[in-house]
């Protein structure tokens, strides 16, 4: 059984490196809760290992994120191989994931998506990016159905895969100079990229031409209709912990009106919510929400995204910052 420790350990991770997850994951149930806090450091412990800014052979990165899949898939790991809180993390996740029926499909498809970051920084079309987030999101986002019991995981699966894709969509916009800077990735697909006169030379010299803006915008409206997705299968979700993803979406959404706000500019520096915007938004969402209860509807009252009715009749974003 995950003990005390193993929890506490996963929360501080998650503290020390997801603010924004933190906040909606404390407003689950804690049935939930704890399981997440496990969840969100296991895949941060295996991200870690390919997001280290220091000189590091990429075989021994590969070797240790091998002993972590075996780790987590509850195969024995040689003594030392892992240090002492990533060995705590994925025994904890390993109990988990057996308590829970956690697909080892879904393990190995999170581990070689990380094992891809050690060799892919480009991709040249959106479906191969869709490929690479079929583990890096996908997987993750099939794993918090499961340990969240819901009643029909085959309707809620397609709607949590797509509202997982757009939270890391989001966090690739949001990340661009972040990821050119200090990993030579290139999310933004080539595609996008050769359509707008963006070049990755200029993303590291940091400059915001039309073309640049361009191309943003158009992948935030990609990104934007995967939240719409998403959001519509909240509803499949048990009635405890839909508050609590509910709030996830509009936080990480809210990256896009800060991101227009700039002009589309993320290449001069990382652009993030303000610990008091983000509690405006808790307390505009839950007071929403105890009065309609209703996702859908409280998701477009909060957020800066409108909803396939509002774009087809031109609305923008009724709702600016405070």
């Amino acid at each position: 059984m995950v003990d005390s420790t193993q929890i506490s350990t996963s929360k501080a991770i998650q503290q020390r490196t997801g603010k924004t997850f933190h906040l909606a994951t404390r407003l689950l149930p804690e049935r939930v809760r704890h399981a997440t806090y496990v969840l969100y450091a296991f895949f941060r412990v295996a991200d870690d290992v390919v997001d280290t800014t220091e000189d590091r052979d990429p075989d021994a990165q590969r070797a240790e994120l091998e002993a972590i899949r075996a780790a987590a898939l509850g195969e024995a790991v040689e003594p030392g191989r892992l240090d002492a809180e990533t060995a705590e993390v994925v025994a904890a996740f390993a109990e988990l994931a057996e308590r829970y029926d956690v697909p080892d499909e879904d393990v190995d498809t999170f581990v070689d998506a990380m094992l891809t970051d050690l060799e892919e920084t480009r991709y040249d079309t959106h479906e191969d990016l869709a490929a690479y987030m079929r583990g890096s999101a996908v997987a993750v986002g099939n794993m918090m159905v499961a340990i969240m019991e819901v009643e029909d995981p085959d309707a809620a699966a397609p709607h949590a895969a797509a509202l997982a894709e757009a939270f890391q969509l989001s966090n690739f916009l949001r990340d661009v100079k972040e990821d050119v800077e200090d990993y030579d990735r290139v999310y933004l697909p080539g595609e996008t990229r050769r359509e707008h006169g963006v070049t990755v030379e200029q993303l590291r010299r940091g400059e915001v031409t039309s073309g640049f803006r361009d191309a943003m915008r158009a992948e935030l409206a990609r990104t934007e209709t995967k939240y719409r997705e998403g959001v519509a299968g909240i509803k499949y979700l048990p009635e405890d912990c839909q508050f609590a993803v509910l709030l996830s979406a509009v936080l990480y959404a809210d990256h896009h009106r800060l991101i227009r706000s700039r002009n589309y500019d993320v290449l001069s520096e990382t652009p993030s919510l303000s610990t008091t915007r983000k509690l405006w938004l808790l307390a505009k969402t839950r007071a929403l929400w105890a009065f309609y209860g209703d996702p859908e509807y409280v998701f477009y009252r909060v957020s800066c995204i409108a909803s396939s009715g509002d774009r087809r009749r031109g609305h923008g974003d009724p709702h600016p910052a405070p």
